[in-house]
């Protein structure tokens, strides 16, 4: 019987957020207006980096890696969001739906290792400033991204592919706004003890793994700022990574949320609620925090402008 389940199932229900059902038209245009603004303010940011020379330097390099990843990002999950509000629509196929887990998280493990890149890179730049350009040079930065994106998504292939091994025996209503492990697990209608185990070992490794170099990483560079003794010079190098720390706070403070806190009856809506925040307003949030705290993008893209507009004035 289990066998015949397996092979006629083809599709899972997203159940959604409870009410938007009643407000479609508004939570629609409100979340379409904030991915059309995060795939343009991202895309802004890669092409401002890109097109001024000044900018092209590791930190930069890592910054625009982090925009192509925050436009794929948004775009696993809202895509579905926006089709269910549009159309009521909420099925999803089996292999979309692993699609969809296998993208989000292998995106979000990348997300991990780039913001630990990050902070390392921060740390040789207010530490060592003098080996810098030898320590973090070219090769060096696209190799560590590289290594970034690999490692993100080979690690996702474990969870996904034990996930998807899961007999789902009927209740085939995944209470989610897309495709999560948690909420898919629920619906196993057979001992899943290990597959829980091993997702949250890779899940948990991958993410406090690097949020602990990230700490360290802070901890140094606080210190050597201390050390600093001019008022400019400390503010000078605190600047230089307070975008950084404000996105991996927004990143790593609602993802714990979803991940790490116990559950409990009323947990669900809140998992909900807080994976908009790092699905959809973390990425939306990036390229302005980016922007805003650094004179040095704000400079670019008023050169971008100037240049743009010299050249539709000579045509």
């Amino acid at each position: 019987m289990e066998n015949l389940n397996q092979t006629i199932f083809k599709d899972f229900e997203l159940l959604g957020f409870v009410g938007f059902d009643n407000y479609s038209p508004v939570w629609f245009t409100v979340f379409f207006s904030i991915y059309v603004l995060t795939i343009i303010g991202n895309m802004l940011i890669i092409l401002v980096v890109y097109y001024d020379i000044h900018l092209h330097t590791p930190m930069y390099f890592f910054i625009i890696n982090l925009s192509c990843l925050e436009i794929w990002y948004v775009s696993t999950t809202t895509p579905k969001l926006l089709i269910m509000l549009a159309t009521k629509n909420k099925k999803i196929s089996f292999y979309w739906c692993f699609a969809q887990i296998y993208m989000f998280h292998s995106l979000g493990i990348t997300q991990c290792n780039l913001l630990a890149i990050m902070a390392i890179d921060r740390f040789v730049a207010i530490c060592i400033p003098l080996r810098y350009n030898i320590i973090i040079n070219t090769r060096v930065s696209r190799g560590l991204t590289l290594m970034c994106w690999i490692t993100g998504f080979l690690m996702s292939l474990i969870p996904t592919t034990l996930t998807s091994r899961v007999p789902f025996c009927g209740r085939y209503y995944v209470n989610h706004y897309f495709c999560d492990l948690a909420p898919l697990l629920s619906l196993a209608c057979s001992d899943i003890t290990m597959t829980v185990t091993i997702n949250r070992f890779v899940g948990g490794f991958a993410t406090m793994f690097n949020l602990a170099i990230v700490v360290l990483m802070y901890m140094n560079i606080i210190y050597s700022i201390m050390k600093i003794k001019t008022k400019k010079g400390r503010n000078k190098a605190f600047s230089t990574c307070s975008s950084h720390v404000m996105v991996v706070t927004l990143f790593y403070g609602a993802a714990c949320i979803v991940y790490a806190t116990p559950k409990t009856s009323r947990s669900v809506e809140y998992d909900k609620s807080f994976a908009l925040v790092y699905a959809m307003f973390t990425p939306f949030l990036n390229p302005i925090i980016y922007s805003l705290r650094n004179r040095q993008v704000i400079s670019g893209l008023k050169r971008g402008l100037q240049s743009m507009q010299r050249h539709l004035n000579e045509r």
